[in-house]
């Protein structure tokens, strides 16, 4: 079996992939010049737009979280050539990012880094309404998205600060985390929230919540999810962080919710259009971090891939179900 891998690998983690079995021949290529014709399997991040380039191409491992990005490409929507994805890898370091810019918020972070940057401390008789903090102790965590990330965010939240969850995903009756996990992170068994919401009771959700985390991939049902209705449900008090995908979120409205209070800051790491233009209007919010697509950089990213990927091609020749199969029916 011909496995053909387009990211520049280096030997060793080739060979992690050879070592699975003396059955499979793994070679590596620039994805523009690549030779398909012989290729069985595919670890890329960039999938030729003409299928019939690989015709017996049977099973493609992507190299990232979503699928989103393809979901045009012919291969998405011509063709039944096995799809996988690399959900799960980057899950603790982005809720460890969410959990930082949830703190930062509600400690006034932002605002102390400008009043270092004025180079003096503000008066007395401002410290206390311009610094005290929102208590996350206790508070009430609303997670849209109960992926891996999610599932992070729910453990670390529950055992360090006593959270309440609330776990909003597209079948709540589905509990258990079927995806590639870690060893010791996240709710496998789905124990750890204490409500869940279908889709329909977001606005429920939103309104209990005093933090909110948009982890959902990117689908048809959760484009534009949060416009203006949403976040006049949540609370003045609120904090909105979104590590999901930008097109999930109005911005017009983030930023008019923003402006009016309708809520008391966010943090944004991924937006519709990347990078943004220049002259953003949450580049100068005073109650935003901005961060550009980085809270799933991790830098043994490539070495957990692999070793994904060598657990999924043991499982592909074993005829054993895959790790980050993708349904095309729901997008992800």
């Amino acid at each position: 079996m011909n496995v053909l891998v387009t990211m520049p690998f280096g030997d060793a983690l080739l060979d992690r992939i050879r070592a699975v079995s003396p059955e499979v021949s793994v070679t590596r290529a620039d994805a523009e010049r690549a030779d398909y014709a012989e290729v069985d399997v595919l670890y890329t991040m960039a999938v030729p737009r003409r299928v019939a380039r690989a015709p017996r191409l049977k099973w493609v491992q992507l190299h990232m979280a979503g699928p989103d990005s393809i979901h045009d490409h012919p291969i998405y929507t011509e063709s039944t050539v096995a799809l996988t994805t690399t959900s799960g890898v980057h899950a603790g370091t982005i809720a460890e990012y969410a959990i930082s810019v949830m703190l930062a918020l509600a400690h006034r972070v932002p605002r102390m880094v400008e009043w270092k940057n004025r180079g003096r401390w503000p008066p007395d008789e401002q410290r206390w309404p311009l610094f005290v903090p929102t208590e996350i102790r206790g508070a009430t965590l609303g997670l849209v998205g109960y992926g891996s990330i999610g599932r992070e965010l729910a453990r670390i939240a529950k055992t360090a600060f006593g959270m309440t969850v609330l776990a909003c995903k597209r079948d709540p009756s589905q509990r258990r985390d079927l995806g590639y996990q870690r060893a010791g992170t996240g709710d496998p068994d789905g124990v750890l929230p204490d409500g869940w919401f279908a889709p329909d009771g977001l606005h429920e959700l939103l309104a209990r919540s005093d933090v909110v985390v948009m982890c959902a991939p990117l689908t048809r049902e959760t484009r534009a999810m949060f416009d203006a209705k949403a976040f006049r449900a949540m609370k003045p008090s609120a904090y909105f962080v979104n590590v999901g995908r930008g097109g999930s979120v109005d911005e017009k409205a983030l930023v008019q919710a923003l402006k009016d209070g309708r809520i008391a800051g966010a943090a944004i790491d991924v937006f519709a259009q990347e990078p943004p233009p220049k002259g953003h209007p949450l580049y100068a919010a005073d109650n935003v971090i901005v961060s550009p697509h980085v809270s799933g950089f991790l830098p043994t990213y490539d070495d957990n891939c692999t070793d994904l990927f060598a657990e999924n091609l043991r499982r592909y020749l074993a005829g054993a179900p895959l790790l980050n199969l993708v349904d095309r029916a729901v997008g992800y």
